[in-house]
């Protein structure tokens, strides 16, 4: 008689247990319209399948829902998708806050009520695909944070418009497309506080950066590589001091880089090659101890290289190539850049010797100082340099021929070397062009006699001449 009684209770308790559970299930369901919406988009998908086949979507690879059983997530990156997008395919899916569907091979144009149907987006990913179209005349959201069509094929102008509902926007990336017109100055007017990312890079933006990047206070990075701006850097960009990256190489932007740059402590990356900067370095330039790479070739910078650059001891790569600058470079002190691994200073008007606090940079692992009017000796502290693979100082006038082959050739990490025209006198004319070498020696002894006795010949020759 007892037997019923203990039955039931556990029969209760067990419900008990898995009444969590069931209301769980229940609350997380799919909803059908949200269901049918995501089949639909599957469907005009020629790619792998996606295995969406159980009854509640919330369960399938990729979808995230609410506890309201309403799509919130759809991150589909990197799956080989192929096809268009219909705008009805996703336009029930009302609550919709992720859209990642990045790196495939979507192609077609979206429509404007693609962007209008997803008005509750926070991201929107669809970088690397075969996407174009113009964009619409606002963002698809207020809630929007993270913007990202780059590598797509979009085109047009972006509506001075577009960026009204910004104000939660944090990342904006539409780079290597082709769109068209001026970069959008209106984007730091309306947008967030915490905006931190533009991204214009490798389009076809024209005419002068307007003013209005200092007033996103919290901007990190900015780049518009690779387009046809031209003009003056605008004054007001030295006011974002979160800058970490200024990258706007081959563009035809010109004048000077003001000493207001001191003002950007944070920044990291200063990228400005292929441009046509003129007037001097900012005497402050050594402020900025933050400085990793520097890339300024290609430019009319002139005057000497300002002696606080010295200063900055985090630089990694240092590069001035093809500019008129000059002055003697022998009384800068490298010593403080202890993580130095890229100097290029090839095609300019310096003069001196090789600095000796250059040796002290032991994780040089290129040099490149070729084109100029040096003159002296290769000593033999270069062999401190244990990494160096890459030492360019042709058309200079060394005077120590004999002697730098010896040295040489106990630099054992050296695989790229450019002697020609280095040195002067008749020793000159021996032509020491690329040597690419194959192992970890620059000179087998018997290459090393050729070499010597080519610079006898040579040197000979052109003394029976004088």
């Amino acid at each position: 008689m007892l037997v019923q009684p203990y039955s039931l209770m556990a029969h209760a308790f067990l419900l008990f247990l898995l009444f969590p559970y069931i209301i769980s299930t229940n609350i997380h369901a799919c909803k059908p319209t949200e269901r049918s919406s995501l089949l639909s988009f599957a469907s005009t998908l020629s790619s792998p399948p996606l295995n969406w086949t159980s009854l509640d979507c919330c369960h399938w690879k990729g979808i995230t829902c609410d506890q309201d059983g309403s799509v919130t997530h759809l991150l589909l990156p990197s799956k080989g998708l192929k096809g268009g997008i219909p705008p009805s395919s996703l336009r029930n899916l009302t609550h919709l806050t992720h859209l990642n569907l990045s790196h495939n091979s979507l192609y077609g144009s979206l429509e404007t009520q693609f962007f209008l149907s997803l008005n509750r987006l926070e991201i929107l990913d669809l970088s690397y695909n075969r996407l174009s179209g113009e964009l619409p005349l606002s963002l698809p959201s207020s809630n929007i944070r993270i913007f990202d069509l780059s590598s797509n094929r979009f085109y047009g102008a972006i509506p001075s418009s577009f960026f009204q509902q910004a104000s939660n926007l944090t990342s904006f990336n539409v780079s290597n497309n082709i769109f068209t017109g001026y970069v959008p100055s209106s984007i730091c007017l309306h947008s967030s506080p915490s905006l931190r990312l533009l991204d214009f890079s490798s389009n076809l933006f024209s005419g002068n950066l307007a003013p209005g990047l200092g007033k996103c206070s919290k901007l990190q990075v900015f780049r518009a590589s690779h387009n046809n701006l031209s003009g003056l850097l605008p004054e007001d960009i030295y006011n974002a001091t979160k800058l970490e990256e200024i990258s706007l190489p081959l563009n035809s932007l010109h004048g000077a880089i003001s000493d207001r740059i001191a003002n950007l402590t944070n920044l990291a990356i200063l990228d400005l090659y292929f441009n046509h900067f003129g007037g001097e370095l900012p005497p402050n330039l050594g402020k900025l101890s933050k400085l990793k790479f520097v890339t300024l070739d290609l430019n009319n910078l002139e005057g000497a290289l300002p002696p606080s650059l010295m200063n900055c001891t985090n630089l990694v790569e240092l590069h001035l190539r093809s500019n008129n600058l000059e002055g003697d470079i022998s009384i800068l002190d490298f010593s403080k850049l202890s993580q130095l691994t890229k100097l290029d200073l090839r095609n300019n008007n310096f003069t001196g010797t090789v600095p000796v606090s250059l040796y002290s940079c032991k994780s040089l692992k290129a040099i490149a100082l070729g084109r100029n009017h040096l003159e002296g000796q290769i000593e033999a502290e270069i062999l401190s340099l244990k990494s160096l693979s890459f030492l360019s100082l042709g058309y200079n006038r060394f005077t120590n021929l004999t002697g730098a082959m010896k040295i040489l050739m106990s630099c054992k990490s050296l695989h790229a070397l450019k002697l020609t025209g280095a040195f002067e006198g008749g020793e000159c004319h021996l032509m020491m062009t690329w040597l690419i070498l194959t192992d970890s020696k620059i000179f087998s002894s018997s290459v090393w006699v050729i070499v010597a006795s080519l610079v006898k010949y040579l040197y000979g020759y052109q003394s029976s001449r004088i």
